[in-house]
């Protein structure tokens, strides 16, 4: 983390923004969330099938994906090899214009979702573990729809506190990133998901408030640090594909 995020994250009105939260958020304060708390999920389970025809298009180039801590370097303490892929679409107020080309089914369907902060392919290699870490902003969800799951289901799982769940391929799993949270794919196969963080709902002031956390963010080094490199994959990527 950068000086300046820390800064802005240890800050007190930032703590206090936190401690806030769960009695203004309309969806509770829970590890997992229901479909029905978030009704355009299932626009997304109801075109899976078509996110994941796009996605098996990406795959077929998967060596050459960026991995998450090439976009986002101070990542590198949760994963340090290559085996968890990225395919941005859009992070922040930033759109990744040549993946949404390459995938415009996708883009149009997550373009209606609202509060949409982050949106990428989310690609586990065989075998890939994260370790248990934890977001720092409550005032986001994070989302995931299942598009490729391999057997067995039960190999291949992620923990949120102290409640296990495994991924359904057309299916959305719903979470507090805040909870210490820790992923295995103990398969020989790859586990890809459509992942989304979302504005978490808010009773007024704290969804204003919430909504001005999302600027800061959106203009920090980090965000600009995190286009720059999607932009520097993208232009190699770019070169390959026309060599």
């Amino acid at each position: 983390m950068t000086d300046w995020v820390k800064a802005i994250a240890t800050s007190p009105a930032v703590r206090a923004l936190e401690k806030a939260i769960p009695d203004y958020s309309l969806v509770g304060d829970r590890t997992f969330f229901t479909t029905d708390q978030f009704p355009w999920s299932e626009r997304l389970e109801a075109n899976w099938l078509t996110i994941r025809q796009e996605l098996e298009g990406v795959l077929d180039r998967v060596g050459e994906l960026p991995n998450f801590q090439d976009i986002m370097p101070r990542q590198q303490r949760i994963t340090q090899d290559n085996g968890w892929k990225t395919f941005y679409f859009y992070a922040f107020g930033f759109v990744a214009q040549g993946n949404c080309d390459r995938c415009p089914q996708t883009w149009k369907l997550l373009q209606n979702i609202p509060g949409l902060k982050v949106a990428f392919f989310s690609i586990l290699s065989p075998g890939k573990h994260i370790p248990e870490h934890y977001g720092k902003h409550k005032g986001l969800i994070r989302y995931h729809l299942g598009l490729i799951v391999p057997e067995p289901r039960s190999a291949c799982r992620i923990r949120v506190g102290e409640e296990i769940a495994t991924w359904e391929e057309g299916k959305s799993l719903i979470f507090d990133d805040t909870f210490p949270h820790e992923v295995w794919n103990d398969t020989d196969g790859y586990r890809a998901v459509l992942f989304l963080d979302i504005a978490r709902p808010l009773r007024f002031p704290l969804s204003l408030v919430n909504w001005i956390v999302s600027q800061i963010l959106r203009f920090s080094p980090l965000a600009r640090e995190a286009k720059n490199n999607y932009l520097a994959w993208e232009r190699r990527f770019e070169t390959s594909s026309s060599s």
